[in-house]
């Protein structure tokens, strides 16, 4: 019914870990030959950063029975999310960094719960009967709120 696929392509994270990794292969480089191994790992550690923000990617499946989630690489298998459990579900907007602290998995101690996200201030709010709250961000707000509409799902939260 819905699927979205997000990525990380905000240009200042890139510049950040791409110069980054630039002065970590100059600084292997140009390091004397007695280096220590530790300095290698991390150098080598650093490297890998990049690499993993590439395969990082949040994708979000609606359909009939629930909601499907998953975070790449952190999640070996979708989360899923059964309409049943579900005693609100309704698109907003949030501010990322103040609500959760920032992008990626997050948690609040501030009571708003877990966050997947990787851009923009959109998410999709699921508040359950028994647990913590889940917000998934989303590109596509206004697809996922007709959407839920259509299917009588849009549960607006009561506060």
């Amino acid at each position: 019914m819905f699927n979205e696929t997000q990525r990380f392509t905000q240009w200042w994270l890139w510049l950040i870990l791409i110069g980054s990794w630039g002065s970590l292969l100059y600084a292997l480089a140009t390091a004397p030959p007695q280096s220590t191994i530790s300095s290698i790992i991390s150098y080598g550690l650093g490297l890998l950063l990049p690499l993993l923000f590439w395969q990082m990617k949040l994708t979000t499946r609606i359909e009939a029975e629930g909601i499907y989630v998953r975070f790449t690489p952190f999640h070996l298998k979708e989360k899923f999310y059964a309409w049943d459990s579900i005693s609100a579900c309704y698109v907003r907007d949030y501010s990322p960094l103040r609500e959760y602290g920032g992008w990626g998995i997050k948690y609040s101690f501030k009571g708003n719960g877990l966050v997947y996200n990787v851009a923009g201030s959109v998410g999709l709010q699921l508040n359950f009967k028994d647990g913590e709250p889940v917000l998934i961000g989303t590109q596509k707000g206004e697809e996922i709120k007709q959407l839920l509409v259509e299917m009588g799902r849009l549960i607006e939260s009561v506060k």
